[in-house]
């Protein structure tokens, strides 16, 4: 699988019923749970002080990882999604020789 760095970015759209959005953000603990089960989500970050997160991400290719990985999570259609595609750098000092 590649790796991808993905900044998502959640908008609330206003007047939503608090109760959907409670239902979504827990709806999106646990779909987060089983896509990091299955390889898909590798690591998940929030900046200090910052409402946006950033992850590293795996699918086959882009196309995979937006309709078959991001596009499954309950928030995303209040996300604005930055993909970053990544490939091994030779001077990674956690890198295995292994390209991915």
């Amino acid at each position: 699988m590649k790796e991808f760095l993905v900044e998502l970015t959640t908008t609330v759209p206003e007047g939503t019923d608090p109760s959907e959005v409670d239902g979504r953000r827990a709806a999106e603990a646990v779909r987060a749970g089983e896509l990091a089960a299955n390889g898909h989500l590798v690591r998940l970050w929030r900046p200090v002080g910052e409402v946006r997160s950033i992850g590293v991400w795996r699918a086959a290719d882009e196309a995979e990882l937006h309709e078959k990985v991001l596009g499954t999570l309950p928030l995303r259609p209040w996300m604005t999604v930055m993909v970053t595609p990544l490939e091994a750098h030779p001077n990674d000092p956690g890198s295995t020789g292994n390209a991915t």
